[in-house]
């Protein structure tokens, strides 16, 4: 875009000084990727912005591209998406992505990079699972504000999106998403203020759908109330393509900018909306500050850097790299069959995927990359000898002369390498999944082979979890490739021969069925409503709490080493609890552990998962060496929404704290005495008498008047009987406990 701080008269100019149709030009785009500048006698007052697609990849689109710029976008380094990055459990990793991301945005004049996306992963048929991160709110917020850090230390604003509670395509851009408050708060919306709070993004996206009833676009409850006065948002709201309908409201509700233009509509009736006098010209500055703050924001140098390609695909294979998940690594023979050695003969690749592979996810987020690499070509070279292919499958239809082929080829194998995964067509923005299945002509293949041959390695090419069961326990060995971007054929075979130890974790559950997850039933809904039945245990909250087989645990994953954790200690050190341990690479190569942190809360006034992440750090270890962690737990750890009183909560007592390396392999275990929350909110004579006999008021008048004889005996059994009946009933009836006139004395001057 050039120097912005070369233009005639300077960007910071104020709401105030612009005439109200320019105002208005401001706040609605004026094609499908710029917004409206603002120029006087010909001399640009405010430059417009430049947006693009971006969470994986810069997709600008050429001004003479097709109308949504997919299939002719500019090059760029196709990154692996977030479904691959968040296996990572790496900050790092996704701090250096998002400067990359920044960096070929800056040189290609982009203002505003739409992404990254943190919308939790209720199911595991969400259409666009591969653009988020997580199921787990902790790990996807806190990766996705070390991709913004990334992206905007470089001058360019990422748009964190969609906000919020987007977690499905069907029905995307009318949907109820009808979520009670405590799951909102907990689940769909911790993602987004950890981000917020640890990125600091200088625009959010809304996103299409409504929650309970109303549009996200109209809703000043989250635009306003929550993302600014609660989260200490001071960037700008920008809609999704087309997320407006009706553009007073939205104005009125804290959406800054309407997008696509020319939104001739959207400008219309801003202008009717002013005349009529439902909103006034304070109303437009609000939104237009902050656009002129945008602009200011995204000032650069005039002479932009030339982003290094080759730098740029080594480190989207390092990223790949590091968020493959060695799934499985049994032992056949003298040992497991992974890692490979390059030196080997016999070696049979099998799977057009290995040929043809899927780099990233379809729909808007599809970035044309700079180069491809394939597996099969990556491994032909790192071998000494021949590697022999064949394809096995076809991806566009069932031919049994291809696995007839490759079964004949694999008897003459001492070591078959098989690439299974989901169809280009199977994941995409704008529908959702209909099943977890891989295509059955490989299934069918993959238990020929199985069933033939000992040393089989599965290699996974999908950007949301399959069901592996009918198979997957006589499979020795499984990599879990995800979607891995253009430089995932040298990744995965440097984890498959042991160049690179793999070190990814799985940011979701891989379950045994489509019916074992929680939101089966609801899943994705029915007459414009979705039901989040399942509230706040989503994901391993849901497999944890029934204690439930799953195929791989949350955080589960492999190395070709091994980790002793010691010395684990937990201090009270004030305001925080600390949490240190020793953590030892036993094994005889370099490796990475991911250190989990889970907490678990006995059930109080609510239900509460049996634990939750609430911690995670990434450990880089040699041979034999050993290095130290340390956690800190605040009480907001504790905690969980308080319908009742609107707030975070803490009801204290004896909390359990976890490190483990899975929701379900836990290496250590402590318990902590937490103090609760002192309640002093007044009561009125529709609390329950358990709420009563909690409050630091009233339940030492009430247990008082019970011992001095004032009131009627309470029995345990009483107390448990009656524990939920409102205070008000208890009165009415005849010698129970206390009369009317009683409960009014007990309910006086509480404070």
């Amino acid at each position: 875009m050039g120097d912005r701080a070369g233009t005639a008269v300077e960007t910071a100019v104020i709401a105030e000084d612009l005439t109200v149709r320019e105002k208005i030009a401001l706040l609605v785009g004026a094609d499908f990727w710029s917004t409206s500048g603002v120029t006087r006698e010909g001399v640009e007052i405010v430059e417009p912005l430049q947006l693009a697609d971006g969470p994986h990849g810069v997709r600008k689109q050429p001004t003479e591209g097709d109308h949504l710029g997919i299939g002719n976008a500019i090059p760029a380094t196709c990154f692996p998406p977030a479904v691959t990055l968040g296996s990572t459990w790496d900050r790092g990793m996704a701090r250096r992505v998002g400067a990359a991301l920044g960096a070929e945005a800056a040189a290609r004049d982009v203002d505003v990079l739409l992404g990254p996306g943190v919308n939790i992963k209720r199911s595991p048929l969400g259409g666009r699972n591969f653009e988020y991160f997580s199921e787990d709110p902790v790990l996807a917020g806190d990766l996705a504000a070390e991709v913004i850090a990334g992206i905007q230390e470089q001058g360019v604003a990422a748009s964190l999106k969609h906000f919020a509670v987007n977690n499905q395509e069907t029905d995307r851009m009318r949907i109820s998403a009808d979520v009670d408050e405590r799951a909102l708060r907990e689940v769909y919306l911790e993602a987004f203020r950890r981000a917020i709070e640890g990125g600091r993004p200088w625009t959010v996206m809304s996103s299409y759908n409504k929650v309970n009833g109303e549009f996200v676009a109209e809703s000043r409850a989250l635009l306003t109330d929550v993302l600014r006065g609660e989260w200490g948002f001071d960037g700008a709201v920008v809609s999704d393509w087309g997320g407006v309908s009706d553009r007073t409201a939205s104005l009125k509700a804290g959406l800054d900018l309407q997008m696509p233009g020319p939104a001739i509509a959207g400008r219309e009736d801003l202008e009717r909306a002013l005349e009529s006098g439902e909103i006034d010209e304070l109303d437009l500055d609000a939104s237009v500050r902050r656009i002129l703050a945008l602009t200011e924001r995204t000032r650069r140098s005039d002479v932009a850097t030339v982003p290094d390609d080759d730098a740029h695909h080594r480190l989207a294979r390092d990223a790949a790299e590091r968020g493959m998940v060695l799934l499985r690594n049994d032992p056949v023979d003298d040992g497991p069959v992974l890692p490979l050695d390059p030196s080997a003969t016999g070696v049979l690749i099998v799977g057009e995927l290995a040929r043809s592979p899927r780099l990233q996810g379809s729909g808007s987020s599809q970035v044309v990359p700079t180069r491809r690499e394939s597996p099969l070509d990556e491994l032909r070279a790192r071998f000494d000898e021949e590697v022999a292919f064949e394809p096995g499958y076809s991806l566009e239809d069932h031919d049994d002369a291809l696995a007839d082929a490759a079964c004949a080829a694999a008897t003459r194998a001492t070591t078959v390498v098989l690439f299974l995964g989901l169809p280009e067509n199977a994941e995409s923005e704008g529908y959702d999944r209909p099943h977890l299945d891989l295509p059955a002509a490989q299934v069918e293949l993959a238990q020929r082979l199985l069933a033939n041959h000992s040393r089989v390695v599965i290699v996974l090419q999908n950007g949301a979890p399959v069901v592996l069961s009918s198979w997957a326990d006589t499979a020795p060995a499984i990599v879990e490739m995800w979607l891995a971007g253009q430089a995932g054929g040298s990744a995965i075979t440097r984890v498959l021969t042991g160049d690179a130890n793999p070190s990814g974790r799985l940011a979701e559950t891989i379950p045994l069925r489509l019916e074992d997850t929680s939101a089966f039933a609801t899943f994705p809904g029915e007459a414009g409503h979705v039901r989040h039945g399942e509230g706040v245990f989503v994901g391993y909250r849901h497999h944890d709490l029934i204690d439930g087989p799953v195929g791989f645990p949350f955080g589960h994953g492999l190395s070709y080493t091994a980790f002793e954790y010691g010395n684990v200690a937990v201090r009270d050190a004030g305001e925080k609890f600390r949490v240190t341990a020793t953590i030892t690479n036993t094994g005889d190569r370099f490796g990475a552990e991911v250190v989990q942190l889970y907490v678990g809360v006995p059930d109080g006034d609510v239900r509460r998962a049996p634990r939750e992440l609430k911690a995670f750090a990434r450990v880089e270890l040699d041979s034999g060496e050993s290095a130290n962690v340390e956690f800190a737990l605040e009480r907001r750890d504790f905690a969980y929404w308080d319908v009742r009183g609107g707030k975070w909560k803490v009801d204290g007592g004896r909390v359990s704290v976890w490190l483990g390396s899975s929701s379900r392999d836990l290496r250590s275990h402590t318990v902590l005495d937490v103090e609760p929350d002192v309640d002093t909110a007044a009561l009125d004579q529709w609390a329950s008498l358990s709420e009563a006999l909690r409050h630091p008021v009233v339940g030492p008048r009430l247990r008082d008047g019970v011992s001095t004889g004032a009131y009627f005996p309470m029995s345990e059994d009483l107390e448990r009987m009656a524990g939920d009946m409102p205070l008000r009933l208890i009165a009415d009836f005849e010698g129970m406990l206390f009369d009317r006139a009683q409960l009014a004395g007990l309910l006086d001057r509480q404070a």
